[in-house]
């Protein structure tokens, strides 16, 4: 339980990454278990996501979730419904070269050890990292 935070600095102009974040469709992109996201209006999504849980079978699992895109500041703000109380906000801002982005995530859940949140906030920040720095290309 508790609040996270990590930032990594990504090698496009902070306008480039900030309309890759803002493209909900390329979640999946980025998110290693995500296997699709679906937009379904206001700051509605559906997603879903492959995973294999410890105690039972490997499965795709389908819930709604809400992302807000905050233009000021170039944020976006995410969470899902449930018991865990999870959401969190991705920021960008100028990196410290030329062209660069400094991307900060915090996220804030009532679930899972703190080790496992870690790895995936470290897991999510390089998986946008090569996809937005790939697409670049």
């Amino acid at each position: 339980m508790g609040d996270y935070d990590n930032s990594i600095t990504v090698a496009v102009p902070p306008a480039r990454l900030f309309a890759y974040l803002s493209d909900v469709k390329n979640l999946p992109h980025y998110m290693p278990r995500l296997t699709s996201a679906r937009p379904e209006g206001g700051d509605r999504v559906t997603v879903t996501a492959h995973i294999d849980p410890p105690d039972a079978p490997e499965q795709d699992v389908t819930s709604e979730a809400w992302i807000r895109v905050v233009e000021e500041g170039k944020s976006l703000e995410w969470g899902a419904p449930g018991p865990h109380d999870y959401h969190g906000r991705l920021h960008v801002a100028p990196g410290d070269s030329d062209g660069s982005s400094r991307l900060s995530v915090e996220l804030h859940t009532e679930s899972t050890e703190g080790g496992q949140v870690d790895h995936g906030l470290e897991e999510a920040l390089e998986g946008i990292k090569h996809a937005v720095e790939s697409a670049e290309s």
